[in-house]
C-alpha cells in the first residue's frame, strides 16, 4: 500500500532559484537572551541586505507567536515546539532561495540542533550575546522588571535556563558593540558566506 503522504517534487532546481535570486538560500539563526538585541539586529540587517540586492525576510519570535504559534505558551514543551515549527518554516524559506533571519531566544541547544538539521547546510548559528545585567538595563518589554517583581515565571536566564551555543558560526557581543558595529559584523559574515552572483545595487 502506498503511503498517504508523499513528497511532491518541485520543477525548479536549486540552481534555478540561485539564478533567480542571485544567491543561495540561507538561515541565519540569531539566539540569545531577551533584550540581547536579536530583533533589532535582524531588522537592521534585513534592510541592508535588501539594499544590496538580497531576497530576505525576518522571522521574529514575537511576530510568529501572533499567528503560526499563537496556540503555544512558554512551558519547556511549548518552547520546543515553537522552535521546531520555526525551524521547518526557515528551511522552506532557504529552499525557496531566500536569506531567512530568525530572531528567537531558542534557549535549548537540542532544539537549535533540530533546526540546524532541518535546514541542513543552509543553517548558520549566530550567538547574540549580552549578559543579564545589560539585558535587564535595556528591558524594552519590561520583562525583567516583571520577573523581579514575581509577576513572570519561566523568564529565560533567571527562572528558566538558557544554554548558550558551544559552537556557533558567529558570536556578536552586543554588550560591547554598538548596534551599527553589530550590524556591520553580521553583514560582513552574510555577504561572505552567501555571496551575490551579480550585485544589483550598492548601499
Amino acid at each position: 500500500m502506498k503511503p498517504l503522504i508523499q513528497a511532491v517534487p518541485h520543477q525548479l532546481t536549486r540552481a534555478d532559484r540561485r539564478n533567480h535570486h542571485g544567491h543561495d538560500g540561507a538561515v541565519l539563526w540569531l539566539t540569545g537572551l531577551s533584550a540581547a538585541g536579536k530583533s533589532t539586529l535582524a531588522m537592521a540587517v534585513e534592510q541592508q541586505l535588501t539594499v544590496r540586492g538580497y531576497s530576505c525576510y525576518v522571522l521574529d519570535g514575537d511576530n510568529v507567536r501572533h499567528g503560526l504559534n499563537a496556540d503555544l505558551g512558554f512551558s519547556p514543551e511549548d518552547r520546543t515546539e515553537n522552535i521546531r515549527r520555526v525551524g521547518e518554516v526557515a528551511a522552506l524559506f532557504a529552499d525557496a532561495g531566500l536569506v531567512c533571519l530568525c530572531a528567537f531566544i531558542s534557549p535549548y541547544q537540542a532544539d537549535r540542533l533540530k533546526a540546524r538539521q532541518a535546514c541542513r547546510q543552509a543553517f548558520h548559528e549566530v550567538h547574540v550575546a549580552a549578559d543579564i545585567a545589560t539585558c535587564a538595563t535595556r528591558d524594552p518589554k519590561g520583562l525583567y522588571q516583571k520577573a523581579d517583581a514575581g509577576m513572570l515565571s519561566h523568564m529565560t536566564g533567571l527562572s528558566a535556563p538558557y544554554e548558550p551555543p558551544d559552537h556557533c558560526e558567529l558570536r556578536i557581543d552586543t554588550h560591547r558593540e554598538s548596534v551599527q558595529q553589530s550590524t556591520e559584523k553580521l553583514l560582513r559574515y552574510i555577504t561572505h558566506a552567501v555571496p551575490l552572483a551579480h550585485p544589483l545595487r550598492t548601499p
